[in-house]
């Protein structure tokens, strides 16, 4: 190898890890700000009820602020997914501010939303901003705005596999090179231990016991796994429903976040709990020791659908935490399984099948609850995909391999019969 050769790959590769370093770093302390945040918004609601009624109000601001400011970043992750697959424009800056402090209005009145999208968009926003400051192609582009992802979802959650097989997954694995996939965990652990530095906490789950791998078993994580499955493609088609119901009936973007903070507002006075707004965080830690009511998932779809679906800002993934942990805690009841296990599949696999990650949900399984859980997380989180239909919560996510092909076969044969 030449000199000059040698010389061009040192600086590329000093290049790619300064870039790496700057996106971890801002990325990862965005992030532990939003997570001091969030939990500040939260207990000021949780200590002041009565501020749900402001809830209308707050929706007016962030459908206003969408509305003047935003109108090119309102698509949020699906906007990330779309500038991957296609490279058009540069993703704006006003991104990150914009769904951070729309975030924290929503969650601050009583929202049911969670925190994933809000760091995932922050993290691409910031990401791409380096494209024309090193002046990147395409290719390179892509790169970027995996790392963004990655940093987003690492910092966010404490799981820096997890967030860096997520952001691989997402955009689908076969047009991903060896550099972006080396980058991507870089930058998941840049990020993580920035959080870390910054002595922000994450929540903290346990399965205390797993028990034996028998043919019995078996047969009941397939056939819970099937159920997440089910509920969280109930939970994708809720989700798109309602905002196909809301563009639908009220022409004005601004107003769609105030109507439905209207009805949020009355459905939690008339219910008497708080319980399904906010993150749940709550209810997901005590879903690993006490059996939940069977209709707490319900509850849950409707609130965080209804929420998104009328414009607010925020994640689905810690949602699907809740709908998945508290259904599985239900099942405790007749399913001859360990409370603690069947929450911690639920946990992961609904959000398997809702984003169609089952590998990245399998490690952050094995990430929070340990690999001791692995073979029932891995299980559960692989039938969930398969069985959770062909549509996820993100609209523009390319959904390609053997859940594509299966589903394919599935839909020729029922046009032959027909």
């Amino acid at each position: 190898m030449s000199l000059e050769k040698t010389n061009k790959i040192t600086t590329l590769l000093f290049k790619w890890i300064f870039i790496g370093a700057l996106i971890g770093v801002f990325s990862g302390s965005v992030s532990a700000f939003f997570l001091v945040a969030l939990e500040w918004v939260t207990q000021t609601r949780d200590n002041n009820n009565w501020i749900i009624w402001l809830l209308p109000i707050g929706g007016l601001a962030i459908g206003l602020g969408y509305y003047y400011w935003g109108e090119s970043v309102v698509k949020g992750n699906n906007l990330l997914l779309k500038e991957y697959e296609n490279p058009q424009q540069i993703i704006p800056f006003k991104m990150a501010p914009l769904v951070l402090f729309g975030t924290l209005i929503t969650h601050l009145f009583g929202g049911s939303a969670g925190r994933e999208g809000t760091a995932v968009q922050m993290g691409g926003a910031i990401a791409d901003q380096f494209t024309k400051l090193f002046q990147l192609d395409n290719s390179e582009r892509k790169t970027i705005l995996i790392l963004g992802i990655s940093a987003g979802f690492a910092s966010i959650f404490g799981t820096p596999l997890a967030g860096a097989l997520f952001a691989l997954e997402v955009v689908f694995f076969s047009k991903i090179n060896l550099k972006s996939i080396l980058l991507s965990f870089f930058v998941a652990f840049i990020a993580y231990f920035t959080v870390e530095l910054w002595q922000v906490q994450h929540t903290h789950y346990a399965i205390h016991f797993v028990p034996s791998i028998t043919f019995i078993t078996l047969s009941w994580v397939v056939l819970v796994s099937i159920l997440f499955g089910l509920v969280a493609m109930l939970f994708s088609r809720s989700t798109h429903f309602w905002g196909r119901l809301f563009s639908k009936t009220i022409s004005s973007p601004p107003l769609r976040p105030f109507v439905g903070g209207c009805f949020i507002a009355l459905a939690v006075y008339c219910i008497g709990t708080t319980k399904y707004i906010g993150l749940g965080v709550p209810m997901i830690v005590e879903a690993f020791s006490s059996p939940n009511a069977s209709y707490d998932f319900l509850l849950k779809i409707l609130f965080t659908g209804f929420t998104l679906g009328a414009g607010f800002k925020g994640g689905e993934v810690t949602p699907l935490f809740f709908i998945g942990a508290t259904l599985g805690s239900a099942l405790s009841l007749v399913v001859p399984l360990p409370i603690a296990l069947l929450a911690g599949m639920g946990f992961v696999a609904v959000f398997s099948g809702a984003t169609h990650t089952p590998i990245a949900c399998t490690v952050m399984g094995m990430e929070i609850f340990g690999v001791e859980s692995g073979i029932f997380i891995g299980l559960a989180c692989c039938i969930a995909y398969f069985t959770s239909g062909s549509v996820g919560i993100y609209n523009a996510q390319i959904v390609k391999g053997a859940k594509y092909h299966l589903y394919q076969k599935l839909k020729r044969r029922n046009t032959d019969f027909l």
